[in-house]
């Protein structure tokens, strides 16, 4: 069976475009779209990725008027944080260390829940 390689991209709606991926740019480092075919878009480093529909009913995503949740993963949580608190951004970390890692929890400046992910290392990587 083929399958898909990963993620090529991820589009949605916003009332202010411009002015949420300059958010996204400048709170968590992902760049801009390119402009040109000649500018290579944000590259993500390899790793684990999480495709996982929730119930329609799920309290997961925080507002239960949105339907979808990106998950971004971070090398130092920590660090990641301290980023977003110092540009003003609230952001909730999750006190327990799960098996698979660390979590945290903000909302971009149009509502949509961010989860970050600084994953445990393991032996497959």
């Amino acid at each position: 069976m083929e399958k898909v390689l990963g993620i090529g991209g991820f589009f949605f709606r916003a009332k202010d475009p411009n002015a949420l991926m300059s958010w996204y740019a400048n709170n968590l480092g992902v760049s801009l779209p390119p402009q040109s075919y000649d500018t290579p878009p944000w590259q993500q480093e390899a790793g684990y990725t999480v495709f996982a529909p929730f119930p329609i009913d799920s309290d997961y995503f925080g507002d239960t008027e949105k339907q979808w949740m990106i998950n971004f993963r971070v090398g130092d949580l920590d660090a990641m944080v301290r980023q977003l608190r110092n540009n003003n951004v609230d952001v909730t970390v999750d006190e327990e260390t799960y098996p698979n890692g660390r979590f945290a929890r903000l909302a971009d400046p149009e509502g949509n829940p961010i989860q970050l992910w600084e994953p445990t290392a393991t032996k497959a990587e």
